[in-house]
């Protein structure tokens, strides 16, 4: 009698072990298939698709300290170009200058100011000028916070007479804002100045 009670408490055990490690072993498939599925829902949510010419193609969302770099010199090359790349039209110009505008501070309106009040872009209307700004190099010091930024470009600017060459340098700072639709990388150009503009070559035009 006492033997059956042994075998009967020993089975009892193991059956007790046995579904203490089928528990165990459930939970960890459990938590490793949670963990495997949030893994793969945060991967997927990485992942934009952009329609281009009626094809879906895929692109990754980063973080973006990994595209400062990139972001920043483009912010840099945008302003630039929409600030000096200028037909003799009006509205072009305002459009294009008031664009510029959203991604710099009041040093850039100073400088559209002095401009205007010079008569440089009435000059651009009435001698049906276009200039054209060509940009070699944009450098950003992401060392410290404003980063320093200098412009290096070429202005190609046609008049009806002739084509004149002029070098350009700017310099400036950047400093991280929010992103909105009219300012999408993020950066506000500050204490932005014009160092060198200067003409390099002097072409006439046929007539």
């Amino acid at each position: 009698m006492f033997k059956k009670a042994k075998n009967i408490d020993t089975a009892f055990r193991h059956i007790r072990a046995f579904s203490l490690v089928a528990i165990i072993a459930s939970c960890t498939i459990c938590g490793l298939a949670i963990f495997k599925s949030l893994d793969f829902v945060a991967k997927m949510q990485q992942k934009i698709y952009v329609l281009a010419g009626g094809k879906a193609l895929e692109a990754l969302a980063s973080d973006r300290r990994e595209n400062v770099p990139v972001e920043a010199r483009d912010h840099v090359r945008t302003f630039h170009q929409l600030f000096f790349n200028l037909d003799p039209d009006d509205k072009v110009i305002r459009e294009s200058i008031g664009r510029a505008l959203y991604l710099a501070d009041a040093s850039a309106k100073r400088e559209y100011d002095n401009l205007k009040e010079k008569g440089y872009y009435n000059n651009i209307i009435s001698g049906n000028v276009s200039q054209i700004l060509r940009i070699d190099s944009v450098v950003v010091n992401l060392e410290s916070h404003p980063y320093l930024f200098r412009c290096i470009g070429k202005l190609e600017i046609t008049r009806s007479t002739s084509i004149v060459l002029r070098s350009l340098v700017t310099e400036g700072e950047l400093r991280n804002v929010n992103r909105s639709d009219n300012n999408p990388h993020g950066f506000l150009i500050e204490n932005w100045k014009v160092i060198e503009n200067n003409d390099m070559d002097i072409k006439q035009r046929q007539p």
